[in-house]
């Protein structure tokens, strides 16, 4: 018995029309129909995918010599078997594309916010006659600002979660999806060059400010600072953006690098950089508030942004040794 034969018989056991197959399969009635009428051939992966839907060997559909008495799985052993890969169609991967560009304008906004955060409390505590009331409106401004990163953070992952198909689990991209996506990312790739070449100068330069006035005035001055943190938070903004929207293009044009073990790790990853993060905060409130620094305590911040890099790269070696 030949594939074309095999499949109709398969159908017809599992009561599925031709309309049902294709939407198991994610692919065109015609399709379906030129497969049984032996005009077309399905590819590989449709042909994994209809020995686990009829739950029989890939070695019977494709030898025409086999009995599917001596091929057909055991039932005991169904629930063991990987379901059917969900098949990501061209409108959801050009939704998913919009969104997470979105996604990584919110995110990248929320972490400039975190480092800005403390430039209004250094301004404040400068320009203030009282300087206990100037650090208190400082630091009560600076947790608004954390606040509102955080809630922004929270609300953009939300809107995320419907994609968690492609970004947490593997999928098979439908025709012309990774084509569409590599197009894009080559496209992108000059801005992602110039965002990260614009970071690293930033990154670079940022201490130039404070060390113009100390040379000057015998002091780092408010501007000066502040204006480092800008720098610092621009670059930041920088990097975070280009690299979430180049991961974006690349989950949907590589599926391959993108596999549940390389999600579940980028997943430790950026809980180990959330915990950094949060260590660094404690950090920071713990020794302002045991001396009453303010003015000089900022400097964590700056360290454990330049740091930030570091400790991905090794969060990431720690995993792939995992």
């Amino acid at each position: 018995m030949i594939l074309a034969d095999k499949i109709i018989e398969l159908r017809k056991k599992s009561g599925m029309s031709q309309e049902e197959l294709a939407e198991k399969l994610g692919v065109s009635r015609q399709s379906v129909s030129k497969w049984e009428g032996a005009q077309s051939m399905p590819d590989l992966n449709r042909i994994l995918q209809l020995s686990q839907i009829f739950e029989v060997s890939t070695d019977y559909l494709l030898k025409d010599s086999m009995e599917e008495s001596d091929t057909v799985k055991d039932k005991s052993m169904t629930n063991d078997t990987e379901p059917p890969l969900r098949i990501v169609k061209m409108g959801e991967a050009d939704s998913y594309l919009k969104d997470n560009s979105k996604f990584a304008l919110r995110i990248a906004v929320s972490v400039a916010m975190f480092i800005i955060s403390f430039s209004p409390m250094i301004v404040i505590d400068a320009l203030s006659n009282d300087s206990e009331i100037g650090s208190v409106i400082g630091v009560s401004i600076m947790f608004v600002l954390i606040a509102l990163g955080v809630i922004n953070i929270i609300l953009a992952a939300l809107k995320m979660g419907k994609y968690k198909f492609i970004t947490d689990e593997s999928f098979e991209p439908e025709y012309g999806v990774s084509g569409m996506a590599k197009e894009c990312a080559e496209k992108f790739h000059p801005v992602y060059s110039l965002s990260i070449a614009s970071a690293v100068g930033l990154f670079i330069t940022c201490f130039i400010p404070v060390i113009v006035t100390d040379e000057m005035f015998g002091k780092w001055t408010t501007a000066s600072t502040a204006l480092m943190f800008v720098m610092i938070a621009v670059g930041v903004f920088l990097i975070v953006r280009a690299g979430i929207i180049k991961s974006g293009f690349e989950k949907l044009y590589d599926e391959s690098q993108y596999s549940k073990l390389r999600k579940k790790s980028d997943e430790k990853t950026g809980k180990i950089i959330g915990a950094y993060w949060c260590i660094i905060t404690a950090v920071y409130l713990a020794v302002s508030f045991l001396t009453f620094r303010w003015n000089i305590t900022w400097v964590i911040w700056p360290v454990a942004a330049l740091l930030t890099p570091v400790v991905k790269l090794i969060a990431e070696s720690v995993n792939k040794e995992k």
